[in-house]
């Protein structure tokens, strides 16, 4: 009988499989922890079912993984469902927001190449790639730009489908896939993203803006830049010597800083996950294209970009009263109630504290179940509580 193949060897497309969904749900099913209380979870069967519905070219699944990466350290990526085969990707350094009344209210995302959809359903550990944990998972939905209130007394759940009609249904035709909707948003620079997961608050919404300086694709490194000299009024002395332009293997995990000037490294961390092969030919596809082999970038994403990511309180249900958001359940309005929602803040931790949503494992778990020994875990991350 012949042995299954190793996760770290499916991942580095050095071994095939046919069928991702059984392959993966047996390894989890293997590895899940007793389940904790007050933990979000999702049945390993629950889990399959949610993967396999998805699993046509209007599917909309997505899911954020937790990455403990030795070089970029501790990060999220989400990834979302954009065809049959493929999801456009983002690494979040900090997570998604929780707090509607944070004092840093906006994060990066950073697109990173595109992936396989059976991406979405790893957990595993290497010395070379770290840790990947699945941190929330489930369908997303679209919504449109701006929420067009026709009545008072309309509920949010009405609101979003009457604007979801104006917004995306073409005269003559079936409604538009969330798919669909996604690869429309993305090219318009603006995703207002609902994320309907097993961790996540019900009604959690998100907004992603691309700046218009990046809307074609990332400034080159300082370091690739011709070296300008100024001009002085005393003689110059000073020997200017050009710096080399970075190759692409150079520029791999490039440092990026916040307002704050807390830099975390992000950028190519995760391509050991994506089954990127050694191949030069196949590598040089990959960069060309901004996709994994196997999957395909029909969203016209660029490597590297850097997006805006907020909380959309008022879409999420909170409501601005005084200097404070706050979570209203039910609004009398004329003797009506509109039930908005909301949720009790949340705060992203971090490898030593998350678990996955599936099988209630840790990062040190899933080293340890992987045979990962000796991890030097980069200690620069902090997890965001104001």
């Amino acid at each position: 009988m012949n042995k299954a193949p190793s996760i770290a060897a499916v991942e580095a497309g050095k071994a095939h499989v046919e069928d991702h969904l059984s392959y993966f749900t047996t390894h989890l099913k293997a590895s899940a922890r007793p389940a904790v209380p007050d933990e979000p979870r999702l049945s390993i069967p629950g889990f399959a079912e949610l993967y396999a519905r998805n699993q046509h070219a209007h599917g909309h699944h997505f899911v954020v993984h937790q990455h403990n990466h030795p070089v970029a350290g501790c990060h999220y990526d989400l990834r979302l469902q954009i065809s049959l085969t493929s999801s456009v990707s983002f690494a979040i350094p900090y997570g998604l927001p929780g707090n509607p009344n944070s004092l840093r209210p906006n994060r990066m995302a950073i697109e990173t190449r595109v992936h396989n959809l059976w991406n979405h359903l790893i957990e595993s550990a290497s010395h070379a790639s770290g840790s990947m944990l699945i941190w929330d998972t489930g369908e997303y939905e679209i919504l449109p730009r701006q929420i067009k209130i026709r009545n008072d007394k309309m509920t949010d759940d009405e609101m979003s489908a009457a604007s979801d009609a104006d917004s995306y249904r073409k005269p003559g035709s079936a409604r538009t896939s969330e798919s669909e909707k996604l690869a429309e948003a993305f090219k318009g620079r603006y995703i207002r993203l609902r994320l309907n997961g097993a961790r996540l608050p019900k009604k959690y919404t998100i907004t992603l803006r691309l700046p218009s300086h990046d809307i074609l694709q990332r400034k080159p490194p300082i370091s690739s830049r011709p070296v300008r000299k100024r001009r002085r009024k005393g003689p110059d002395t000073t020997i200017h010597k050009p710096t080399p332009p970075l190759t692409d293997s150079d520029s791999e995990g490039i440092v990026t800083s916040s307002r704050r000037n807390s830099s975390v490294v992000v950028g190519e961390d995760d391509e050991a996950v994506a089954g990127a092969s050694d191949d030069e030919a196949e590598d040089a596809t990959i960069r060309a294209t901004n996709a994994y082999t196997g999957a395909t970038n029909s969203v016209g994403s660029v490597h590297q970009r850097n997006w805006f990511l907020t909380l959309d309180k008022n879409s999420s249900g909170f409501e601005r009263q005084e200097n404070r958001w706050v979570s209203v359940h039910a609004y009398a309005d004329n003797g009506g109630k509109r039930q908005l929602g909301g949720f009790e803040s949340f705060f992203v931790m971090g490898a030593d504290v998350e678990r996955s949503v599936v099988t209630g494992r840790t990062s040190s778990d899933v080293m340890k179940d992987e045979d990962v020994d000796g991890f030097m875990l980069r200690k620069m991350w902090r997890p965001i509580t104001e």
